[in-house]
């Protein structure tokens, strides 16, 4: 049984917790591998984790970049990603009508960064009561989030994540300053780290971005030294092959271990 999105949200109160699949959608079965496997992950290693995927993934680089199986199939697969793994799931909406309907199946709303800063999108997730979950702007200071959190909890709605995505550092590239995550913290609400989006160099490629995964492990062991309730992670069995982020995606396989390694970081006393 798939726990509901207030007692998923009481967890991410108190312990560590993962966001974790692909990019995108590529195939059901390719999702329900996926998601088999991450559960089963989970479960050795006692800890909650939230199945990550996207329907659509409408800021794509170019137009000819593949986006995703559309909202109605793509909803249609995380269902049955939740009810055969027991997962909680969680994907993007990029506007404000997708919120309702998107909330019958996703236990977590995601706001892309780039529509952090969109009021109606944020309402709209908000008023769906299911957590949101919102990615800093690559553009934004961390203190620039407290306005984020102000209209969603203008709903009445106060169950939300705020997460670290990395900050544009000149062209086609991302730099994390690790302060975000303290300073989002006192914004009253538990904060997630990216850590693959923050390796990714955005537009890299030309007609596509780019990306260092070779870094994921070091950035997201820092983050959590530095106090990140939870971690997000892009996970594909083949990233070399991926249809959407690859560069900075992690394999399947590696997973389990730098999980390991996060959880004994999560694990040390904090020092406040």
């Amino acid at each position: 049984m798939v726990m509901d999105s207030a007692a998923l949200y009481a967890k991410s109160l108190t312990g560590p917790f993962i966001l974790a699949g692909p990019c995108v959608l590529e195939s059901r079965q390719m999702a329900l591998d996926v998601a088999r496997e991450l559960a089963a992950i989970a479960q050795r290693l006692d800890v909650t984790l939230v199945f990550k995927s996207s329907y659509d993934k409408a800021n794509r680089t170019s137009a000819l970049s593949f986006r995703g199986p559309g909202m109605e199939m793509g909803l249609a697969w995380l269902a049955e990603v939740r009810e055969a793994t027991g997962l909680p799931v969680v994907t993007d909406i990029h506007l404000p009508e997708q919120a309702e309907r998107v909330a019958e199946v996703a236990d977590v709303l995601q706001i892309p960064a780039f529509l952090c800063r969109q009021t109606d999108l944020l309402l709209a997730a908000a008023e769906t009561g299911r957590i949101v979950n919102v990615k800093k702007g690559q553009f934004l200071a961390p203190w620039d989030m407290k306005n984020a959190a102000d209209k969603l909890r203008s709903t009445g709605n106060g169950r939300f994540w705020l997460t670290e995505r990395g900050s544009c550092f000149g062209y086609n590239n991302l730099v994390v300053d690790m302060r975000s995550l303290s300073i989002m913290r006192s914004l009253g609400a538990p904060v997630v780290f990216d850590a693959t989006h923050s390796v990714q160099l955005p537009g890299g490629q030309g007609g596509a971005s780019g990306g260092q995964r070779e870094f994921v492990p070091a950035l997201a062991s820092a983050a959590v030294a530095a106090g990140a309730n939870g971690v997000f992670l892009e996970v594909h069995p083949d990233p070399d092959h991926a249809l959407c982020d690859g560069p900075n995606s992690i394999a399947l396989d590696k997973v389990e271990g730098l999980l390991k390694r996060l959880l004994a970081l999560w694990s040390v006393p904090n020092a406040d």
